[in-house]
């Protein structure tokens, strides 16, 4: 079988499947005695291992098979759950999502868990594990596992169809089918039963219900209630002919009218699980017989609602922004045209399209917005295990993960976050002792939060650890000689937080694998701001830090105001302004060797544009004013001086390409309505 095709679609599955497992990991932690998270865990284990081999992932499907032995006998009270064997199971876990990331890497998925797998089995064989002792665990019996199937139980509806079949001469049947516990394909499997059920019969119901039953969301049984008018015996026989059907067991059906329930049901159960529903499979199956169906007065509802979503590959809408990137300069172009012959009819053409597109272009944004939660996902598991490196006791709560982001930004945001929360854990949040002698409660909280704000989402990481000590940080930047002895006299709270960001510093005295080598916080301010966003720190000494990073919704389409400096155009980012300007010259004063406006109360620094693009004066204009436009980076301000203001426009940001990726203070272009280039104006690498 050509397993290619379904590449993309397991892999994506799989990451799925294991992040479900890292999440009722950490939940099984804290409520180690709840066996119905084990449970759910070791579901989604049992069909990844299934995955797996079907694609022929052997390694995968083997360690993933190790572990779903211990999962099998915790859930079976044969193991106890403790944060030793827990540690396993986690770096379990480790292993297949790096099998996962070769695997879409290209790879084949092999890696050397030789040293997990000898500890899975100490652990299924009772042994010590790390100074704890597992409880004794039987070996796997899989293969003598009884048939474990739930009674079927039926409403008034159902009961009446039954009846009535009696009635008209069908045989009524409750048929158990248990599949073989290495059956790699059970949904493919269910199918084939049921296309052979439909062939003599019809089914009424099954448990579990069909929705899960196509999910794989089932061990190996599941029962079917079924009415025909073949031979029973020929039906169970076609039956045990599909492949890896283990076991079929039939009993008839007979109803007292005044019970509630069958008389005789087919094999009782105390572990599976059931959901009743009103029909089964859109494509293997018929509800009931059209006789029975007719002489029915309630109708037959289809409960297999069809799926709300479907999967889109990544690229196919990268391709879907690109040309309605193009479709946006189009309609520049015809705005421009249809300002020009100043026409009626065209006018009113271009003004509906514009509508339509701006609809279109909010669909197409949505679609490419994707929650924040793919990212925090790793955060709680990686905590936990910095926390026990550390010996430290740390909660994270996570607020806003629903907050939703463009997937570019998504894409490059997730090690910045890293880099914060491990220099929370690290810096921030003192040992256990520390914080008992300073009043605090032994376990340190680290909050990590997202929300949005205009056009903007901001993702916030607050800890109650230390805070910065910010005498120390300054000394550490004269000796590191980030800043001279004049300009840190003069460096406000804020300015000295901000230091910590400097390329190359560090307050850590010892080198470890979690800092303190000089590096990680100076990326995470480029990375940040990169992405047209901004990083600020706010902290207390001995109350705790915050760190709010800013980030743009999206990083494709944005609107500019665009400006004139003689004959060349530029495009200065909406998101980064406060507002426009005409000054008196006469008003600009001089401070530090920096021209100045008071703005509002606020002495701002002007930033000659002309200056800064070099570009080339044609003539004096004479005037005695100055177009600005007041720009800001956090707290922080400038004002732009411009040649003249051209208006507010919606613009496609394109790259500079390979040949010029460091051109100061220009973050991009874009094409304008009459095929003219725009540069984008990068505002935070002008603001100082």
């Amino acid at each position: 079988m050509d397993t290619n095709q379904y590449l993309e679609v397991f892999i994506d599955e799989s990451t799925e499947h294991l992040q479900s497992c890292n999440e009722n990991l950490l939940a099984l932690e804290q409520n180690p005695h709840d066996l119905s998270i084990v449970n759910e865990i070791f579901r989604n284990a049992h069909t990844l291992k299934g995955m797996s081999a079907t694609m022929g992932f052997e390694d995968l499907a083997d360690l993933t098979h190790k572990m779903e032995n211990v999962l099998d006998g915790i859930r079976n009270e044969k193991i106890e759950v403790s944060p030793e064997i827990l540690d396993v199971v986690f770096e379990s876990i480790d292993h297949l999502e790096a099998m996962i990331g070769d695997i879409s890497e290209g790879g084949d998925g092999k890696r050397n868990v030789s040293e997990t797998v000898e500890k899975l089995k100490r652990i299924e064989n009772g042994e010590l594990i790390d100074g704890s002792n597992a409880k004794a665990v039987v070996e796997d019996s899989s293969e003598d596992r009884l048939v474990s199937v739930t009674a079927l139980t039926y409403d008034d509806f159902e009961r009446t169809i039954i009846e009535q079949s009696n009635e008209q001469g069908f045989g009524t049947y409750e048929i158990a089918i248990t599949l073989r516990d290495d059956c790699l394909l059970k949904a493919a499997r269910v199918f084939m039963v049921f296309e052979v059920l439909e062939k003599c019969g019809d089914v009424i119901k099954s448990v579990p219900a069909v929705e899960q039953l196509e999910a794989e969301q089932f061990d190996t049984d599941f029962s079917i209630a079924f009415v025909t008018k073949e031979a029973i015996e020929t039906v169970e026989e076609a039956i045990k002919k599909v492949s890896e059907v283990k076991e079929v067991v039939v009993k008839k059906m007979f109803f007292d009218l005044v019970e509630e329930n069958v008389l005789e049901p087919v094999v009782a159960s105390s572990t599976a699980k059931s959901i009743d529903v009103e029909v089964i499979s859109q494509e293997a199956t018929k509800v009931v017989t059209n006789s029975t169906a007719k002489q029915s007065e309630k109708p037959v509802k289809s409960s297999h609602a069809t799926s709300k979503t479907i999967r889109v590959n990544i690229e196919r809408l990268d391709i879907l922004m690109n040309l309605f990137e193009e479709l946006v300069i189009d309609r520049g172009r015809l705005q421009s045209i249809a300002a020009e012959l100043n026409h009626n009819e065209l006018n009113e053409s271009v003004e509906r399209m514009s509508r339509v597109s701006s609809d279109l272009q909010n669909i197409i944004l949505n679609m490419r917005m994707v929650p924040v939660e793919t990212v925090f996902n790793r955060f709680p598991k990686m905590v936990r295990q910095l926390s026990r490196d550390l010996n430290k006791k740390i909660k994270l709560d996570i607020i806003g993960a629903e907050t939703e982001l463009d997937r570019t930004v998504i894409d490059e945001i997730g090690d910045p976050l890293v880099h914060l929360i491990r220099n929370s854990l690290d810096h921030g949040i003192e040992s256990p002792e520390v914080r008992v002698a300073a009043g605090k409660p032994e376990e340190g909280r680290v909050e990590l939060r997202a929300y949005h704000s205009g056009n903007h989402v901001f993702i916030e990481i607050e800890d109650d650890g230390a805070g910065i000590n910010k005498e120390r940080v300054l000394s550490k930047a004269l000796e590191k000689g980030v800043v001279t002895s004049e300009l840190a006299s003069k460096l406000t709270d804020t300015q000295i937080n901000e230091l910590i960001l400097a390329s190359g510093f560090s307050t850590a005295e010892v080198l470890s694998d979690i800092s303190g080598r000089g590096v990680g916080l100076d990326v995470v301010k480029s990375t940040i701001e990169s992405l047209g966003g901004t990083i600020t720190i706010e902290s207390e000494e001995g109350k705790g830090s915050l760190f709010s990073v800013q980030l743009p919704l999206t990083l494709s389409i944005i609107s500019v105001m665009l400006i004139e400096i003689e004959q060349e155009i530029y495009a200065i980012p909406l998101t980064s302004i406060i507002e426009t300007s005409i000054i008196h010259k006469a008003d600009i004063m001089n401070a530090h060797n920096q021209k100045v406006i008071d703005f509002r109360g606020k002495v701002v620094p002007l930033v000659f544009l002309e200056e800064i693009f070099e570009v080339p004066r044609t003539d004096d204009p004479g005037d005695d004013f100055h177009s600005v436009v007041i720009v800001r980076k956090g707290d922080k301000m400038a004002g732009l001086v411009v040649g003249s203001f051209i208006g507010q426009q919606e613009i496609v940001l394109k790259s500079l390409g390979n040949y010029l990726t460091n051109v100061f203070a220009i973050s991009g272009a874009t094409i304008l309505g009459n095929g003219q280039v725009a540069l984008i104006i990068d505002c935070n690498s002008l603001i100082k």
